[in-house]
């Protein structure tokens, strides 16, 4: 399966040393250009810098020429995966952010996130989920207790 990921599930992924799930558990990564602008900014983690530095063999960047107006609104991230999601015809799309995950799902992609990465992982036997979660609380990334628990 052809996975997009924009940002963030790559960014907490790699804070929690757990990005090399990602070709364990799909085919193909791709990310648009603005999610590699953004994963190697000067603002972006050192570990993520450093990880994207080794230029991961399994992570395809690939350049979005063209994106419908329904999605100016989000940032350029989230704009992009969602169109290079829409031109390859993926079959997943990774965003952590709300309203990208809303517009996604308007347009008919499938939609996850960081932590339904973790959650399939852990069904596949790749990780321990609750020591992957306590790892994922000690960054900046936000959910609720209950969905935690629901996971």
């Amino acid at each position: 399966m052809t996975v997009i990921s924009d940002t963030s599930p790559l960014n907490y992924l790699a804070l929690i040393d757990l990005q090399d799930i990602l070709p364990a558990l799909f085919e193909r990564v791709l990310i648009p250009e603005a999610v590699w602008l953004e994963l190697s900014s000067p603002a972006a983690p050192l570990p993520v810098k450093d990880w994207l530095g080794t230029s991961p063999s399994w992570l395809d960047r690939r350049i979005v020429s063209q994106i419908s107006p329904d999605l100016q609104t989000l940032d350029s991230g989230e704009r992009e995966a969602i169109a290079l999601a829409q031109s390859v015809e993926a079959g997943l799309v990774l965003l952590d952010e709300r309203r990208g995950r809303r517009v996604a799902r308007g347009l008919g992609l499938t939609v996850s996130g960081t932590l339904g990465v973790l959650d399939l992982a852990a069904r596949r036997g790749l990780v321990d989920l609750a020591d992957a979660f306590s790892r994922l609380e000690r960054t900046t990334f936000r959910a609720t207790p209950r969905l935690l628990r629901r996971i």
